[in-house]
Formats: structure tokens, sequence, C-alpha cells
């Protein structure tokens, strides 16, 4: 099972969090205390089910592709504050 991670980290004069390996960071937030709830709640919301959909999606060779994903299928979830 994949798990993601968020990261808590300094940035633009606060804190934010980042999916670890990503390139997206979150709003700033003034406290640490506040960027570590933001990324608790994050991580929560990742793991709520969704429903069960077909999808449609063309690859990198123009081939479309039909799937049915799984609204169940949710990864884990961590939060790493080193700080």
């Amino acid at each position: 099972m994949v798990t993601v991670r968020y990261e808590i980290i300094e940035h633009d004069g606060g804190w934010a969090y980042k999916a670890a390996g990503g390139g997206a960071i979150s709003e700033t937030f003034a406290t640490h205390d506040a960027a570590l709830s933001a990324a608790n709640d994050a991580a929560a919301r990742q793991t709520v089910a969704g429903t069960t959909d077909g999808i449609v999606y063309q690859d990198k060779d123009g081939q479309w592709h039909e799937e049915l994903a799984d609204g169940r299928d949710r990864p884990q979830t961590k939060v790493i504050d080193q700080s």
C-alpha cells in the first residue's frame, strides 16, 4: 500500500507542509503548530473513501484506456515533523 508523507517545513517567513517528494507546498502558516494541524487535516482527508467510478484517460503513446477506479483504494498517510 502507498503511504503519502507530509513534511512540515519552514517557508516564506513561516511554516508550511508539503507532500514528500513533491514540489507543491501549502500556504504559509504563522506558526509551526498551525502548519502541523493543517498537515494532519490534509493527511486525514487523503484517507477518506470516495465513490467507485469509471475513468477514461490517454497514455503517453496516445492510447485511450477505460478503468474502474475503486473509491475505497486510499493511501496510508504520515505527517513528518522534524523540528
